[in-house]
């Protein structure tokens, strides 16, 4: 295969295309914003006690009926308990006072056994109430990768508090949130096919009507021969799954990069979801953490067009697990040190959380791209599911959550030490180029390459200056 950049220089970094294409591809992240996030609101655990059905009691008895428990030195009403009922009514019926003629610690509880009554100060209600990149130029990839897609994703998570503080009613806001989606049909019209993916293919006559259509549109002539022959004549192999366990080398990687992505994923989400149990305004603490963000896109972008990968990922992956692991240390008095430093691990996260995009995206060949991004998403997954049980955790121990997560973030940090380092590097095209990019990880062997039926010295991957320097914010 040869060089696609190369061949499509022409076109240059930028141009009305590349912009196009740019903004119509990261306008999806908005409603990714929403979707990814709306369980915050909807989710959410609003303050309840004990439903009392009605029956004949005193004004006394019925404000006296749920038990005071002491919670981080308040004193509030029992969410999981009441006096027990039958007792309750008969020393009502009977003229007692409570606290006066009856002392109410000596009285029997029961569970919730009629529900639960929520509050509707916050939520109207909600399920807890009533459920008990190829196409675009090396600038403009590494923009949508490290800030674009992830920006746009911001927008639409720092819109979801607002729409959530309009809508109190959890069917309503997921209709309209869900109903957002459809206005992103008429981009399969708009956006093209990958032209690098296309040429993987052998359909280079189709890539090559893209690039020319994209020279038109950036005002830009186009030469007689795009794709060399060597491009043309060779079609390559379909790549699947199964690919990435035959070599050790890169099932190596990918079992790395899996941890990576799954440890990543639960203390974002982590710390995500739980805005709501923070003390404050829940919409507040959202749109703050939301907020928190936008700096962390900005600076990893600007790092990563100057720093190591694997140096950069891990820095950020201690900051963000050093600080979970030290809130714990901080008094119940001081609330607004530890919210600050859960708004700093939450930086921490989004750097990694960016970072290990492009990362991996750098680390897998053309022919293997989709499939090692896709593997990786699918473990990012099963964090994120994971996420919400260790939030949960802190229903017996609140530090519980901050320990778990702070560790395995610590843990991924080392992790990532092993992988390869691809700043500065070409970004490879085929397995056999991927697989000169040895990490710590595995040692491998030199291989023979063979072309037009003679062995010949493996291709020499040489070092170019990176994507992401020449991109210019």
């Amino acid at each position: 295969m040869g060089d696609y950049d190369e061949d499509t220089a022409f076109l240059g970094q930028t141009g009305p295309y590349f912009w196009t294409t740019f903004f119509l591809l990261n306008t999806v992240f908005v409603s990714t914003g929403f979707n990814g996030l709306y369980i915050v609101f909807v989710g959410a655990s609003p303050k309840h006690h004990c439903f009392i059905p009605d029956i004949n009691l005193t004004e006394e008895w019925r404000n006296a009926i749920i038990p005071l428990t002491i919670v981080d030195g308040e004193e509030v009403q029992s969410q999981c308990s009441r006096y027990k009922l039958d007792v309750v009514r008969n020393l009502s019926a009977e003229g007692y006072v409570p606290g006066r003629d009856v002392n109410l610690t000596n009285l029997e509880q029961e569970k919730c056994l009629d529900g639960w009554n929520y509050s509707k100060e916050i939520y109207q209600s909600n399920i807890v109430t009533e459920v008990r990149t190829e196409v675009l130029s090396k600038t403009m990839r590494v923009l949508f990768t490290s800030l674009g897609a992830f920006l746009f994703y911001c927008i639409g998570y720092m819109t979801l508090p607002w729409i959530a503080y309009g809508i109190r009613e959890w069917r309503t806001l997921l209709a309209v949130l869900s109903a957002t989606s459809v206005v992103y049909i008429p981009l399969w019209w708009f956006i093209t096919e990958s032209p690098r993916w296309l040429i993987t293919q052998g359909r280079t006559k189709e890539a090559e009507a893209i690039v020319r259509e994209a020279a038109r549109k950036n005002k830009v002539e186009a030469p007689p021969v795009i794709f060399k022959e060597s491009e043309t004549t060779c079609r390559s192999r379909t790549y699947t799954m199964l690919d990435i366990l035959r070599s050790k080398n890169i099932r190596c990687i990918t079992l790395m990069c899996l941890l990576l992505w799954m440890a990543i994923n639960v203390g974002y989400f982590g710390l995500s979801l739980n805005t709501s149990n923070l003390s404050g305004d829940p919409f507040m603490n959202c749109f703050l953490s939301a907020t928190t963000e936008v700096p962390a896109y900005v600076v990893s972008t600007w790092l990563l067009k100057k720093c190591p990968r694997r140096a950069l990922l891990s820095s950020f992956l201690i900051i963000g697990g050093g600080v979970l692991l030290f809130i714990q240390l901080i008094p119940d008095t001081l609330q607004y040190v530890a919210l600050t430093l859960e708004m700093t691990g939450k930086f921490g996260f989004t750097m990694a959380f960016s970072i290990v995009y492009i990362y991996t995206a750098e680390i897998y060949p053309t022919v293997l791209r989709n499939v090692g991004m896709g593997m990786c998403s699918s473990a990012a997954r099963i964090g994120s599911i994971t996420a919400p049980y260790v939030i949960y955790l802190g229903t017996y121990n609140k530090v519980l959550p901050y320990i778990l997560m702070g560790s395995l973030t610590i843990a991924s940090s080392v992790v990532n030490f092993f992988l390869p380092e691809t700043f500065n590097k070409d970004l490879p095209e085929t397995v056999e180029q991927m697989q000169e990019c040895q990490g710590l990880c595995s040692g491998a062997k030199k291989k023979k390459y063979v072309e037009n039926g003679r062995s010949v010295n493996p291709p020499i991957q040489r070092e170019v200056k990176s994507d992401v320097q020449s991109l210019t914010l």
